[in-house]
């Protein structure tokens, strides 16, 4: 931490605007704070936001699942032209991603959630945690409005489940209205895939558009019945998922020794 324990920062208030949520972090944190992005509409915000704030002294990364749709790597190249900064590409483990798509095939995430949970796991999940154990604090794009499950993001809060470092959600009450009339107002480029009809965009053998009367993320894994959808980079699988996902990490991560 780079001025006070984490225990005890003087947070901003629930009511603080994104752009004073941001400026706190990039005062408070510094070098420790990095911005984690998978390019969506919220992400793009965020990283323009930061570089008019910090006048592009602040750290992006983005985490790269082997898996990305090309259109990812071209709006990547398109941040770093505009806005001049570097972003750090962190990838998974080569051994545990071997391990994995050797167990059970390159397209395990089709079979069942368990097997889904453990490959978001291991090209997600794990890479962060590697990446977060260096930082104070992350900041992301999560919205309450984009599911069920995120009714109840704040917009700064200790991130227990990585080892309690800051979680900085500077967009947690903004609608996609909102995201997108400051995408426009300020010429922010944007994945291109929102214009084929995406609402939400992640690997790319799991996201696929959707209809005008779908969820916004109705598009991510949409074969699977539950509405809770989550890779686990934001919230862990509970009760028997969590327990079929824990054998079938193991016995990945054993593998990959």
């Amino acid at each position: 931490m780079t001025q006070a324990p984490a225990t005890s920062l003087a947070t901003p208030s629930s009511t603080a605007t994104a752009e004073e949520v941001l400026a706190w972090g990039i005062s408070v944190f510094g070098p420790r704070l990095g911005i984690c992005t998978s390019f969506q509409a919220g992400g793009m915000v965020i990283v323009d936001m930061a570089m008019r704030l910090s006048g592009g002294r602040v750290s992006v990364f983005t985490i790269d699942t082997g898996r990305l749709p090309e259109e990812t790597h071209t709006l990547i190249g398109k941040v770093r032209e505009k806005y001049g900064v570097e972003i750090e590409v962190i990838l998974p483990d080569a051994a545990e991603a071997t391990s994995m798509v050797s167990l059970h095939g390159p397209n395990l995430f089709r079979d069942s959630v368990s097997k889904r949970r453990t490959c978001c796991e291991v090209r997600k999940v794990r890479p962060l945690k590697r990446k977060l154990a260096q930082l104070d604090a992350w900041v992301v794009g999560l919205r309450r409005g984009q599911s069920e499950t995120r009714r109840d993001v704040e917009k700064v809060a200790l991130d227990t489940k990585h080892e309690g470092v800051y979680k900085l959600s500077p967009l947690a009450d903004w609608t996609e209205q909102q995201v997108w009339d400051y995408i426009k107002r300020n010429d922010v480029p944007y994945h291109e895939l929102y214009d084929q009809g995406y609402t939400s965009i992640g690997c790319a053998p799991c996201t696929r558009a959707t209809s005008g009367d779908e969820d916004a993320r109705a598009g991510r894994w949409w074969w699977e019945a539950d509405n809770a959808k989550e890779c686990g980079l934001h919230l862990s699988p509970s009760g028997e998922l969590k327990r079929e996902f824990d054998v079938m990490l193991d016995e990945v991560l054993v593998r990959a020794r």
